[in-house]
């Protein structure tokens, strides 16, 4: 036997790096890793007390104005009634003041960043990869956009992720959850109809990539009747109706359509920010070549017809936002098991939370806003600005007409966002109740048949149905932000040509 020789000399090695977090595979499902609470908790904080800091520092959208002054309701004429009844609950309740009105708004906000990370959970994705999740999403402008403001987009970054989170559980994990889905599904159509194109692609996606027991699975099944039964009273409203959502959904596609068409593609970058884009394109391939989450391609496929559904209806470009969050979420799972450090992302993602916030949050003074591109960018800014500004302008337009013409005076607006306005600052300058005939208002009838004057806010054409009228100011935000309201002609007209019961239908419009 050959005697031992000397030891040999160990090499050093360096330091051990951290390793890396396994992709999952399997024939199955993924592996199911501890939920990132820590982190993610944190990153929804973050997000929450940033929402609640600037939540009033510029003013009210015109939609949470209109939200505020409708009345309770099952339904109206253009939308299910969870947000207007969140609106006027919380200014009853809390304060009839926006920083109010906007708690819903922060919340979901917050919990959506912690569902974009149980998604990633469920898609596989350990802590780093939940973390990269919550705190990646947490910096995007569709959460800091939509977070900000009262919208039913709003409630949808948590409702519409709630339902992919549940149906991701069911189809890879557990069929029990179909009836959460199912029931979630339900529960949004109190916010937006547009979820039943979701559950639509959902189904698809089963079908096409299973699980197809899902088809027969009584918990399947259980989950379409809950559905059917939480949607039912908003449906009789429809059915009752003439299915006013229908013509609603047509006439803003009409109206639309060809700026929509071309907005949603660069918003396809914007929504979450450019930095973010790569970890889409990881999540698509992640989706598409991992054999565990076969059964989670339906997410893509949600992507690819609310894209399609984007365009070729034309009625708002930004339907496919929770999609493209779902898509991130599964881009994260590979990337928390690509990267070492953090650090590695903290330059690109840092700079692209702030280029989000820039262009989702009021940030800017209102002094220099007009002057910026983030009015054109982010619509939702400049619908912010104004209203007390133009609130004064009718205001003295009215006194005019009571000078001229003596009471009562009817004032009409051309759009729900000024006839918001005038009903939450109106009262304090001696403003009777607006009327206008933009989507529901028209419901709630017109100027009493003695109504001999009215200032007229826009409605140009309308003019002629007078035997006066007569233009009194123009309305003007004082700070150069070009929104639909700068530059409106307020007029003071005498004399209608015909009764009210004639002339009001001539008001109504759907856009």
């Amino acid at each position: 036997m050959p005697e031992p020789g000397p030891p040999r000399p160990t090499r050093s090695v360096g330091p051990v790096p951290e390793p890396l977090e396994p992709l999952a595979r399997g024939p199955l499902t993924p592996a199911l890793e501890r939920f990132a609470g820590g982190p993610v908790l944190a990153a929804s904080a973050v997000a929450m007390l940033v929402l609640t800091t600037f939540s009033g520092v510029y003013g009210y959208h015109r939609d949470e104005l209109y939200f505020r002054m409708l009345p309770p309701d099952l339904a109206y004429t253009d939308q299910p009634f969870l947000t207007p009844w969140l609106a006027r609950t919380l200014t009853g309740l809390v304060a009839d003041e926006v920083w109010a009105l906007r708690i819903p708004a922060t919340l979901t906000a917050g919990t959506a960043v912690v569902l974009i990370a149980l998604l990633t959970r469920e898609l596989g994705g350990g802590r780093r990869a939940q973390a990269l999740a919550g705190w990646g999403y947490a910096g995007t402008a569709s959460l800091l956009m939509f977070g900000h403001v009262l919208l039913p987009a709003t409630l949808d970054l948590a409702l519409w992720l709630a339902v992919l989170l549940a149906a991701t559980r069911a189809a890879l994990r557990d069929p029990r959850w179909w009836l959460l889905t199912g029931v979630l599904i339900g529960l949004t159509t109190w916010n937006r109809w547009l979820v039943v194109v979701l559950a639509l692609a959902i189904a698809a996606g089963v079908l096409l990539h299973g699980p197809r027991d899902a088809l027969r699975s009584p918990w399947a099944w259980g989950g379409a009747i809950a559905s059917l039964v939480i949607a039912a009273p908003n449906l009789v409203f429809q059915a009752t109706n003439d299915w006013p959502q229908l013509a609603m959904g047509a006439a803003l596609g009409e109206n639309n359509a060809g700026e929509v068409r071309v907005l949603m593609w660069p918003l396809l970058f914007l929504l979450l920010g450019p930095a973010l884009v790569p970890t889409c394109l990881r999540g698509i391939r992640h989706l598409w070549t991992d054999p565990a989450l076969r059964h989670a391609r339906f997410l893509l496929l949600c992507l690819l017809v609310l894209l399609a559904f984007t365009f070729i209806r034309g009625t708002q470009p930004h339907y496919f936002m929770t999609p493209l969050a779902a898509v991130f979420a599964a881009g994260c799972v590979r990337l928390g098991a690509r990267i070492e450090s953090y650090r590695q992302l903290a330059v690109p993602w840092g700079l692209n939370a702030a280029f989000c916030a820039l262009i989702g949050l009021p940030l800017l003074p209102l002094a220099v806003l007009g002057n910026t591109p983030v009015p054109a960018i982010s619509p939702l800014a400049a619908d912010q600005v104004g209203w007390p500004a133009y609130t004064e302008t009718v205001a003295t337009a009215h006194d005019l007409a009571v000078q001229e013409h003596g009471e009562p005076v009817a004032v009409i607006t051309a759009n729900y966002g000024e006839a918001g306005a005038l009903a939450r600052y109106g009262p304090e300058h001696g403003l009777p109740a607006p009327l206008s005939g933009h989507n529901h208002l028209h419901v709630l009838g017109g100027p009493d048949a003695e109504a001999a004057t009215v200032v007229l806010v826009g409605h140009g054409r309308l003019a002629t149905q007078f035997e006066t009228c007569a233009v009194a100011g123009e309305l003007d935000n004082g700070v150069g932000v070009d929104n639909e309201e700068q530059g409106v002609p307020v007029r003071v007209c005498h004399g209608p040509l015909d009764s009210w019961d004639q002339l009001w239908p001539l008001f109504a419009h759907l856009d």
